[in-house]
């Protein structure tokens, strides 16, 4: 596969089959994340991999909880809190595996430092035919002493980029993408 077709191609997946994702390809995955960049070379980030399905129940159903707690009125909010009120809805799509990246080291920049390793596995995991995406719900709950006790995550760790994998139900449709803004300067 071309870098451009994984760049153009992968999608956020959320419609998941049962099927595991076997440590193998896990750790491809997580081989392909260490190979991003980072600020001063210091590769400060560290894996969790959640493949319980009940441990993914009770951290999804605790990061509703924290989320419908702390969400402003109005806006974008509103619809969220319909879509977390939902008993049914599980943040993680119910998707066979989490790997969360957090930044294990004290860094100004342990923030793009992880993302940078969440793009690189997204895209590894377009590569193998896998679906992924970043579950934004999850982290601010993720990042309470709470929430990183709900994965024996170490205090001093920063959860940066939950990310779901698992084997698309159905290819995700594309995405109509917005023509980009540019100021050329000079």
């Amino acid at each position: 596969m071309q870098l451009s077709d994984a760049i153009n191609g992968r999608r956020a997946v959320r419609d998941y089959a049962a099927e595991p994702v076997h440590e193998e390809s896990i750790r491809r995955l997580i081989d392909a994340a260490i190979q991003a960049p980072s600020a001063v070379n210091e590769q400060p980030w560290a894996f969790t991999v959640v493949r319980d399905q009940a441990v993914l129940d009770r951290v999804s159903a605790a990061a509703k909880a924290h989320m419908l707690a702390t969400l402003p009125p109005g806006g974008r909010s509103e619809h969220f809190r319909t879509l977390l009120d939902d008993a049914d809805f599980q943040i993680f799509y119910h998707a066979p595996a989490l790997i969360l990246i957090s930044g294990a080291a004290d860094s100004a920049w342990i923030a793009e430092d992880c993302a940078l390793a969440a793009e690189n596995l997204m895209l590894a995991a377009y590569g193998e035919g896998l679906g992924s995406c970043w579950i934004g719900f999850a982290q601010a709950y993720l990042n309470t002493d709470e929430g990183k006790r709900a994965l024996g995550l170490p205090a001093d760790w920063k959860p940066v980029a939950p990310i779901i994998v698992g084997q698309p139900r159905t290819p995700a449709p594309p995405v109509p993408r917005k023509p980009p803004e540019i100021r050329w300067v000079g």
